[in-house]
């Protein structure tokens, strides 16, 4: 490969040095079988370097291992750090293909400038990810078993004691085979509304998908599971009375005249792709989507009342996820009329969304890539 600067706007060479002593066809087989959630990786990664002056450089696909970083490296010290999360499914035809990469693309690239970080090309994120999964293709699961999670991220590797942005980035992507996000049964997952944390404020870095906000929201978390919870839901920061967005995902409402409403990309919460194809799935359908502020009060008198019917929740890894019960010091409340299991708008988005997204219904919006 020619060692030289990655701006976006030319072809861009990856080396390809494949795994030594790749898994055994059988191993991979039991370990892709059942493989839960984010524990099962495959064999390789991709790494791009960033040095200032430089630009990007040196990118490719190699075996997946530890890698070494400096104890003064900046993101160990001021968390310059961004990450991102889609997916490779098992097409009807035996390929593969990933749903709207380019959106996350665009939302690595935002979530940089926000960090100060120098931003991925558009154009390089996209080849990564298509090399990661052109290498590993026998790790994605067969659709009625899961999917291949990828994540790609970016750390700052300057060795630097000094408040400044990095002059030096790593850009990497693993791949990881994985089934659904939650366990259980029909029933929706039971959220937990924290009374003391805030997952971000007007200002802050809510908009970007970076660690720090996923930090910030463990603590809230681990309060929900003590409960009884498998999700936290945010308040918003000032007045601890708007609902935000769970821990990772979206919040949708849905009334009984069929609309629905999700809060705002007002820079305090994630703009998530699951979230904006919902909308523009749902407007298809002809149903009203509303971007709109809601409380906590509204949701407990609109679900008792029969005015709100059904809530899910939505990201890359739950896709569209009921919530059947919210739950507080004060007691709990079945999130709407529908009652804890996923009522019948939840369940026909799902199933429309997850059906572009396997290649098994028409994809109007051209969202879906195939790999091979």
């Amino acid at each position: 490969m020619e060692d030289k600067p990655m701006d976006g706007h030319q072809s861009t060479r990856f080396d390809v040095v494949p795994h030594p002593a790749p898994t055994a066809a059988d191993a991979r087989a039991a370990m892709v079988a059942n493989p839960g959630f984010g524990r099962v990786f495959t064999d390789h990664m991709v790494v791009i370097n960033y040095t200032e002056g430089r630009g990007w450089h040196s990118a490719r696909v190699e075996a997946r291992k530890p890698f070494l970083i400096d104890p003064a490296s900046a993101v160990l010290h001021y968390a310059q750090e961004i990450f991102e999360g889609l997916k490779a499914y098992r097409t009807p035809s035996g390929g593969a293909a990933m749903f709207r990469p380019e959106a996350n693309a665009r939302r690595f690239h935002n979530s940089a400038e926000r960090m100060a970080m120098a931003p991925l090309p558009e154009s390089l994120f996209l080849e990564s990810v298509r090399q990661l999964v052109q290498v590993d293709r026998d790790w994605i699961p067969s659709a009625d078993v899961g999917t291949l999670y990828l994540r790609p991220f970016m750390i700052a590797s300057e060795t630097f004691l000094g408040v400044k942005p990095s002059a030096e980035y790593m850009y990497m992507v693993i791949a990881s085979s994985v089934g659904s996000y939650f366990k259980g049964g029909g029933d929706g997952v039971t959220v937990w509304v924290s009374q003391h944390d805030t997952r971000a404020a007007s200002g802050g870095t809510g908009a970007a998908k970076c660690g720090g906000n996923y930090a910030a929201s463990l603590r809230a978390q681990a309060e929900a599971v003590r409960n009884g919870c498998d999700q936290v839901v945010f308040l918003d920061a000032v007045e601890r009375r708007r609902v935000e967005e769970l821990g990772g995902m979206n919040v949708f409402f849905v009334f009984q005249d069929g609309s629905l409403l999700t809060p705002p990309l007002d820079g305090t919460i994630l703009p998530g792709i699951t979230r904006d194809s919902i909308i523009k799935l749902a407007r298809d359908a002809g149903i009203a989507v509303r971007e709109g502020q809601y409380t906590l009060d509204e949701w407990r008198a609109d679900a008792a009342s029969g005015k709100l019917q059904e809530v899910f929740a939505c990201g890359t890894a739950a896709v569209i996820t009921p919530i059947g019960r919210i739950r507080n010091p004060e007691g709990e409340f079945v999130a709407g009329a529908a009652g804890t299991a996923g009522g019948p708008v939840t369940q026909r988005l799902r199933k429309t969304l997850v059906d572009i997204q396997q290649g098994k219904a028409a994809d109007p919006h051209g969202w879906v890539h195939t790999v091979f």
